[in-house]
């Protein structure tokens, strides 16, 4: 066999084993990422049960899983300075190593903002911040988890931290996003309704009705901070509201009998009290239940009072 023949067998055996290892690595790679796929999906299942701690373990085999390719594809990844030297087979693996690398980067950062989510749910917001601080890493420019932060900030009673995450969110959430808009400023309102800055909660609360209509939720908070600014005309309001679009929301009529008793609405009051003592009891709401009875009892008392003095 000639020189030439030699050398020939010799780079193509090369190029087969090259492009065979290439190959194999491309194998194992979608092998895995299923495998984390898998993970990823089971905990979002149990996160619908609300199977929270069932939910995190998978969350992290599917980060432990994805952890090793994911940092080894990153590398492959930037070893691009001589792109335009590259050959063309070079250049076509190169960006698939590109794309696995982001598809990784991806899932990485849904898995965080998820096992993020099951903390907070879990009370564990401590937890919740750090997957969220992760996510944002990944990738800065998606408003849900800024949101998500805000809400495990607000769980600590950190208000005013939770002010500049809802901020943030705004600043990257999509304006036809109506419904999370909504959401978003509901939130806000509250943190400012809690630090007692009313005219800002009851622009977010206007705001997020807006944007959300059929949310009851804005009108609940509105109609406390009407009540709690004194405000009983604009409580009742709101409260009728909440029962319009959420008939068994016991604790709206509560508080809209509150407004109406001291507005001198009395038989009103009354009804609404009876009224939330039933619903209490029928979602098995005992504490609440027993509390609104002796509530209307106590109403009962001071007008009976007040008609012996008259």
């Amino acid at each position: 066999m000639t020189y030439f023949w030699r050398l020939f067998l010799s780079v193509l055996i090369a190029f087969c084993l090259t492009f065979a290892t290439s190959i194999s690595q491309s194998l194992a790679l979608d092998i895995t990422q299923i495998t984390a796929n898998e993970y990823l999906k089971l905990g979002v299942k149990q996160m619908e049960r609300s199977d929270y701690q069932e939910a995190i373990e998978n969350f992290n085999q599917a980060l432990q899983v994805q952890e090793d390719f994911a940092v080894a594809d990153s590398d492959r990844c930037l070893q691009l300075p001589d792109y335009h030297q590259a050959s063309r087979l070079r250049r076509s693996f190169a960006n698939a190593d590109c794309t696995q690398a982001k598809n990784l980067a991806r899932k990485k950062f849904e898995t965080y903002l998820l096992r993020g989510l099951a903390y907070y749910r879990q009370g564990d917001d401590p937890a919740a911040i750090a997957d969220y601080n992760q996510a944002i890493a990944l990738k800065p420019d998606d408003f849900r988890v800024y949101y998500n932060r805000g809400l495990a900030h607000a769980g600590e009673e950190n208000y005013s931290q939770a002010i500049v995450d809802y901020n943030l969110a705004l600043t990257q959430i999509p304006q036809t996003a109506s419904v999370f808009l909504g959401d978003i400023y509901n939130d806000r309102g509250l943190a400012h309704l809690v630090l007692q800055d009313f005219p800002a909660a009851m622009l977010d609360f206007n705001l997020a009705i807006r944007f959300n209509p059929q949310g009851y939720r804005a009108y609940f908070n509105r109609g406390c901070a009407s009540g709690t600014n004194g405000d009983n005309f604009g409580a009742v309001r709101d409260f009728s509201q909440v029962i319009k679009l959420d008939p068994s929301n016991a604790q709206a009529y509560v508080n809209r009998g509150m407004a109406q008793y001291r507005l001198g609405y009395h038989q009103g009051a009354i009804a609404d009290l009876k009224q939330a003592s039933e619903y209490f009891g029928n979602q098995g709401k005992t504490v609440a239940y027993e509390k609104t009875l002796n509530l209307l009892k106590s109403l009962r008392q001071q007008l009976e009072f007040v008609t012996a003095i008259a």
